[in-house]
């Protein structure tokens, strides 16, 4: 511990209560989940798991509550982690909410002070002292800026963020406790060849430190607003420089519709379904466009103001940048693969792609993933929140089971930020939903991907060029990949990933030659399509070149 934690018994009793509840936690697992099935009582872990899991999240909740501060954001940061935590204790850390009183008054108006090195009076013509919302980490109150700023900037409607006096320290004590844990959990095998505990903590430890900055946070929103400033369907607050500091940011108030009340959007004359798709528009280009996404879209962060402008009846203002996610240019390139296999639900193409995102460790079991995912496009795709509520829950209950058990059992961590991205996927789905309840996020890829694919989507040509040069590369390279697994799979190489495959390997070699032929037509022919689509000559040559491998794959079958 730091020496501010040894010279602060608030601090202390704070850190000893979060490591507390660590070590007992760890110590009742391994009790249940080691000792009792090594002397034969495993019937007993296995049948009060679930009861166990639920119950030590209810605690976890409880003590969140209690202490606030990252203990809150810790719970929510966990219960994203389905692929580290197992459901039972992910459900229970869902509805974990900022469950904390405001600050005192009289504290928040010295902070202000102190960073704004004026009295309130001096800096705000008015202040509200009830705040508009309370935080772990910080709250917000309405106020007005003195009139001279109405000409300078022309509003002086403002929303003042304060951090919480004292939350430094906070984070730093929970820090402490955190990487102690860590360190507790990257010596237990069962968790350790699953993920890395402290590499976790430093994650979830960067996201946290830059919230407590809010300098940070308006970094963040004039990025933002820069990748949208052509975006008239696009908002975001303007930025009151002269009243904002490290611990006080002070933002145009620009609340407006909250984005799922539908009654109020109807009674303005907007279309809920239409703000549905452009909120999966808008969030679709953030990811695989900007590479820079907002990870914390709920309905209080998202509204809708009605607009003036001609041809455009609503926008989507965003606010609270403190949490948002970053795609490099490679990762993105990726997803967009990823994107392009959903909307062709192509399972094969869904796996390669996941496996390129880096989420899949080489000793993943692909074939029956493959088969899972196959399943879930034939079934599941394209169904809507509205049709999906009329299935039998029986039938969605057992596949969710088989296929839930498939993933936990596959050796695979997601960075993290392709997890802010899975939790912003998620958010926005259930507020689409609140909008339209026959809303299909499916039916939103499938537009935009095809955007992508012609290069509407702010793509260069030069990018084009390189896309197109990629898939001839690998529309060469089938065949010889296509003949190393055959070879692979003749000796004995791929036994272990699906055992049926040693009683086929007589007829492998013609199957894969017509699957060969098969997929470099089926290649050939998308690829002729798109480039025809964008005008390039090249497509028609594509698309006669497809008839050869065709006639050579019928062939094959005839053979068979």
């Amino acid at each position: 511990m730091t020496n501010q934690i040894n010279q602060s018994p608030a601090l202390k009793a704070r850190y000893r209560k979060i490591v507390s509840f660590a070590a007992l936690a760890l110590a009742q697992s391994w009790w249940y989940e080691i000792a009792l099935p090594q002397i034969g009582l495993g019937s007993i872990s296995k049948a009060t798991r679930i009861k166990r899991f639920q119950k030590m999240a209810r605690r976890f909740h409880k003590l969140a509550a209690e202490l606030g501060g990252l203990m809150i954001k810790a719970g929510q940061f966990l219960s994203s982690r389905l692929d580290v935590l197992p459901k039972e204790i992910t459900s229970e850390l869902e509805g974990l909410q900022d469950e904390v009183t405001p600050e005192p008054i009289d504290a928040i108006l010295a902070q202000l002070s102190s960073e704004l090195g004026m009295e309130v009076s001096l800096a705000f013509e008015s202040f509200e002292t009830q705040p508009l919302a309370a935080a772990s980490l910080g709250q917000a109150h309405r106020a007005k800026l003195r009139p001279r700023f109405e000409s300078e900037l022309g509003f002086t409607d403002v929303v003042v963020k304060v951090l919480r006096p004292g939350i430094e320290e906070i984070v730093e004590v929970d820090l402490a406790a955190l990487r102690k844990i860590g360190k507790w959990l990257s010596k237990v095998k069962l968790i350790s060849r699953r993920t890395d505990a402290p590499k976790l903590v430093e994650e979830f430890a960067q996201t946290s430190l830059e919230e407590i900055d809010y300098r940070f946070e308006a970094a963040n929103l004039e990025r933002f607003k820069a990748n949208f400033a052509s975006d008239q369907r696009v908002a975001t607050p303007e930025i009151v420089w002269e009243r904002s500091a490290r611990r006080v940011l002070t933002l145009k108030d620009v609340t407006a519709i909250k984005i799922t009340d539908v009654a109020t959007l109807d009674a303005h004359g907007i279309d809920p379904n239409a703000v549905a798709a452009e909120l999966a528009r808008v969030t679709f280009e953030q990811f695989f466009v900007h590479g820079f996404f907002h990870a914390d879209p709920h309905p209080g962060n998202i509204f809708v103001t009605p607009s003036d402008l001609e041809g455009i009846d609503f926008t989507l203002t965003f606010i609270d940048f403190g949490m948002m996610g970053q795609i490099s240019d490679l990762q993105r390139m990726r997803l967009q693969s990823f994107i392009f296999a959903v909307v062709a639900r192509d399972a094969r193409a869904w796996v390669a792609a996941t496996e390129d995102l880096g989420v899949l460790l080489p000793s993943a079991d692909t074939v029956q993933l493959e088969r899972a995912i196959a399943e879930l496009f034939k079934r599941f795709g394209g169904v809507g929140v509205a049709e999906l509520t009329q299935t039998d829950p029986k039938e969605i209950r057992e596949f969710a089971l088989r296929f839930s058990d498939l993933v936990l059992a596959l050796p695979f961590q997601l960075p993290e930020n392709y997890l802010l991205l899975v939790r912003s996927i998620s958010v926005i789905s259930g507020v689409s939903s609140a909008l339209n309840r026959n809303f299909n996020m499916w039916d939103a890829v499938d537009p935009f991907a095809r955007s992508l694919l012609s290069g509407s989507a702010n793509q260069s040509l030069a990018r084009i060029g390189k896309d197109a040069l990629g898939l001839l590369t690998t529309l060469a390279r089938l065949p010889q990949r296509f003949d190393s697994l055959a070879s692979r799979i003749e000796r004995g190489e791929l036994v272990y990933r699906n055992p049926e495959l040693e009683k086929r390997v007589s007829k492998t070699d013609r199957s894969l030659r017509s699957l060969t032929s098969g997929l470099v037509f089926g290649a050939l022919l998308f690829a002729g399509i798109t480039l025809r689509q964008s005008g390039d000559p090249l497509g028609d040559w594509l698309l006669v070149g497809s008839v050869l491998p065709l006639v050579h794959a019928l062939g094959l079958f005839r053979i068979r």
